[in-house]
């Protein structure tokens, strides 16, 4: 059996215009200014208090920041010109996995676990998933407690369990762990910035997630 644990912003859905947004919101309300788009994805994937220490420093106002982001965030969601859409290929990629006897998905993500459930509501993923680990569940990344968590929750071990993401935090928390760290080249930060933080390597496309992840072999139904 294979674990194959996927990020969610910025690998499964680019929710950037969302997220630029609401912290442009979360710092008016708190009098500073916002930090540039750029600097805004650079810290898509920790947990919101780590992410605005990031952005401020821990001298900041970085439970002010945070409590605004959720509260902005949550309302400009139903903005229906900031749409969260899956990435090309997402879509087909969990649905052809998800009918693989040899392959459990997981979830490993800085959103909340009530962010996580309207997305599985939002897309019908819900079964799907075999662990599903939050920023309610375990320290921000880099740390690794969400990919042991859900390893011990699937039973399945590091050489049988692959990390996808888009950021460096996300090939950090793969390498923490001791697992195959799989980086997405259409996310938030560049190449060279996963390949620096430990990725294995870096696909163009969802289709070549089989190989990266070692699943090319492996029959994709029971009766294939």
């Amino acid at each position: 059996m294979r674990l194959v644990v996927l990020d969610v912003d910025g690998t499964l859905v680019d929710s950037q215009a969302l997220i630029v947004a609401a912290q442009r919101e979360a710092f008016a309300r708190c009098g500073l200014p916002a930090p540039t788009r750029e600097r805004s994805l650079s810290i898509v994937g920790l947990s919101l208090r780590e992410a605005f220490t990031a952005l401020v420093g821990p001298d900041g106002p970085v439970e002010a920041l945070a409590e605004a982001y959720r509260e902005a965030f949550g309302r400009l969601r139903a903005d229906q010109s900031l749409e969260e859409p899956l990435f090309p290929g997402a879509a087909a990629l969990v649905a052809r996995l998800s009918r693989r006897p040899d392959v459990l998905l997981g979830i490993a993500t800085g959103k909340s676990r009530r962010g996580v459930a309207h997305l599985l509501a939002r897309e019908g993923w819900e079964p799907l998933f075999a662990t599903i680990q939050t920023a309610d569940d375990a320290p921000s990344k880099p740390d690794p407690t969400m990919l042991r968590q859900a390893m011990r929750e699937t039973g399945c071990a590091p050489g049988e369990t692959a990390m996808v993401g888009d950021t460096s935090f996300d090939m950090a928390m793969a390498r923490g762990a001791g697992i195959r760290a799989i980086g997405v080249a259409w996310g938030y930060h560049p190449r060279a910035a996963l390949l620096e933080a430990g990725a294995d390597l870096v696909i163009d496309r969802f289709e070549a997630l089989d190989v990266a992840a070692g699943l090319a072999s492996r029959p994709e139904t029971a009766d294939a």
